[in-house]
């Protein structure tokens, strides 16, 4: 079976190459492709739920901090190797696939002017297939520079999020 089929499970068995890190309910992967380096994409790590509101309140929750761990790593990781760096897209889409997963996309002043405030899905189909972007291709600096981040911001995270009963 190839680790496309199963990115979850493949996570959880140690198959997946992309994975950068395991966090708290989450796995940080990096993107399929990266015509925007840096590119990374957070999954749930149950793959039952295909929406945020099919998870109970505590983990919808605890996905959601990981994905701003995730986006604050690839911003931290980004701005430092590419003065062009402008800010970090956060999505929470599942339009294609139904699980819960998060897309963290950097942006660059570098882009088009007629896409560098749009949607990135409005990019033109041949950079979502082109083979000098695709899994693979990644900057090794910038997926280590990432997972480095993810890595400090983990251990300095204070935030605990827990159930609370009145």
């Amino acid at each position: 079976m190839d680790w496309r089929d199963d990115r979850i499970g493949a996570a959880r068995r140690g198959e997946n190459p992309t994975v950068l890190a395991e966090l708290s309910v989450g796995y940080a992967v990096i993107g399929d492709v990266q015509f925007l380096p840096g590119y990374c994409v957070l999954l749930g790590k149950d793959p039952t739920p295909s929406a945020l509101a099919d998870m109970p309140r505590l983990e919808r929750v605890k996905f959601l901090a990981d994905a701003d761990l995730l986006a604050t790593a690839v911003e931290r990781a980004c701005r430092s190797l590419d003065p062009a760096f402008r800010r970090t897209n956060l999505e929470v889409l599942g339009n294609t696939d139904a699980m819960v997963h998060a897309h963290v996309w950097p942006r660059y002043e570098w882009e088009s002017a007629e896409l560098l405030t749009r949607p990135v899905w409005l990019y033109e189909a041949d950079r979502w297939r082109d083979a000098s972007t695709a899994l693979g291709t990644e900057r090794p600096e910038l997926r280590g520079r990432i997972e480095a981040e993810l890595k400090t911001l983990v251990r300095e995270d204070y935030l605990q999020v827990t159930e609370q009963f009145s």
